[in-house]
């Protein structure tokens, strides 16, 4: 007998979702940065114990926020329906600033969310608390509203991590995998490496320019030498984000591309030539036929 199941991962934003679905899954399928609202889909990271028979689907959610344009609202909406649908809900708390306004409200949204499931809190970071802090930590994320067990862990170390997994595990239902074993996303390649682009930008930016910029995968072809070209564009909403994006004598852009086709790389395990043009799109925030074949749901 087999079991898998959805595990929603809410909380706010830059809690560590991300590092924590990649840590779980054991691959790089959440882009990971410092910005707020790195996430933008609901991304399904697959963790599959073959010997226990157990696959956990793991959705990487956006943090939970007021919707402000198209884009947020749309990932609000993505929140509310994919938390819905999952058969149990991971709450991730950062334990170094402890529970907060913001964690309660997300709390009382994962009760109203649909039919009540189980409510398990991730407190993240908990490695670097003292014996003085830890149990401050855990008491308050126990006491949060809805939460049915609480577990201490470190996204980034793996400290924490089997006891999680095997909760999780006994918390979902009975029934035959979703997805292969030797998946880790259901995210298409293209996507995968258009989200390895954006990170560097994420991370190699600043101001505004982190929130207003996406990128399209136009193209990959592998030659006969295994060499594979990547032709991607990074959208900008304005003329000056443009510039500030490919910056002077094109230093800006040379040192995202740099940071981009290692990651590239390591993904492919290839050497990769990446073709990386920056381009204005307008108020593709707004734009709900571009955001819908950016499959922003």
């Amino acid at each position: 007998m087999t079991c898998s199941g959805f595990v929603g991962l809410a909380g706010r934003p830059n809690v560590g979702k991300s590092t924590l679905v990649n840590a779980l899954v054991g691959a790089h399928v959440a882009i990971v940065s410092m910005r707020p609202q790195t996430t933008r889909r609901a991304i399904r990271g697959v963790y599959t114990d073959v010997d226990a028979g157990c696959q956990l689907i793991l959705v990487d959610l956006p943090g939970v926020q007021r919707p402000r344009d198209e884009l947020t609202e749309r990932m609000q909406h993505r929140v509310e329906r994919e938390l819905a649908d999952s058969d149990v809900a991971l709450l991730v708390v950062n334990g170094e600033e402890g529970v907060g306004p913001g964690d309660r409200f997300i709390a009382r949204t994962l009760l109203a969310a649909g039919p009540r499931i189980p409510i398990v809190c991730a407190v993240n970071k908990a490695d670097r608390l003292g014996p003085n802090e830890m149990v401050p930590a855990l008491s308050d994320a126990a006491e949060l509203e809805g939460v049915d067990e609480v577990f201490p862990i470190s996204a980034r170390s793996g400290w924490g991590l089997p006891p999680l997994l095997e909760r999780l595990g006994e918390l979902v239902p009975d029934g035959p995998y979703m997805y292969p074993p030797e998946d880790s996303s259901d995210q298409s390649s293209e996507l995968l490496l258009a989200e390895l682009i954006r990170e560097q930008v994420l991370n190699r930016t600043r101001q505004e320019i982190p929130h207003s910029v996406e990128v399209s995968v136009k193209e990959v072809l592998t030659r006969e030498d295994e060499l594979v070209t990547v032709r991607a564009e990074i959208w900008a909403e304005t003329e000056s984000q443009k510039r500030i994006l490919i910056g002077k004598s094109g230093a800006k852009i040379s040192e995202i591309g740099i940071g981009a086709r290692r990651s590239l790389e390591a993904e492919l395990g290839a050497k990769v030539h990446l073709d990386l043009n920056v381009r204005v799109r307008k108020h593709w925030r707004r734009d709900e036929d571009l955001l819908d074949r950016l499959g922003i749901e």
